[in-house]
């Protein structure tokens, strides 16, 4: 048997995986990206095993482990993307970043409130011009806020 087949086929199985592994923002997308770099990696294991004539066969054998492994993170992924789509209603990625929600541990989440410092950096200067105002408040060391403060939790 010719190995260079079923190797390019494990190649390209792998590159697919690694391509939507990294572009990919959807949740299922990404779990399908793992399984297509597990599935690469269960045909390279076959080839070789195949290749070498190993007569215990084990490759196969981690063959066989490696599809175990992969139902099981499969079961728990899709487990944790439903969870992620019932409480947030989308299976983005981007979305899923700030795992903290209301009730963890007992604690609420509360938004921090704005400072408004930002609103006097026109007016400074009286006859509308802005460089020097915007100068003086940076070397004042007044620099412009986070223009999202992320929330805090407090204890209840």
């Amino acid at each position: 048997m010719h190995a260079i087949y079923p190797l390019t086929l494990a190649a390209l199985l792998f590159a697919v995986g690694v391509y939507g592994l990294l572009a990919r923002r959807n949740a299922v997308a990404v779990l399908m990206a793992i399984e297509l770099l597990l599935n690469a990696v269960n045909l390279n294991l076959v080839t070789f095993s195949s290749l070498l004539r190993d007569q215990y066969g084990m490759g196969q054998v981690f063959t066989v482990f490696l599809i175990t492994v992969a139902a099981a993170e499969t079961g728990l992924g899709l487990a944790i993307v439903l969870l992620l789509y019932r409480n947030r209603g989308t299976a983005a990625i981007d979305d899923a970043r700030e795992l903290g929600e209301d009730g963890a541990l007992g604690l609420k989440r509360v938004p921090q409130q704005p400072d408004g410092e930002g609103s006097e950096a026109g007016t400074a200067a009286g006859d509308g011009s802005t460089d020097n105002a915007s100068t003086d408040n940076a070397a004042a060391g007044n620099a412009a806020a986070p223009t999202a403060p992320a929330p805090k939790a407090v204890t209840k």
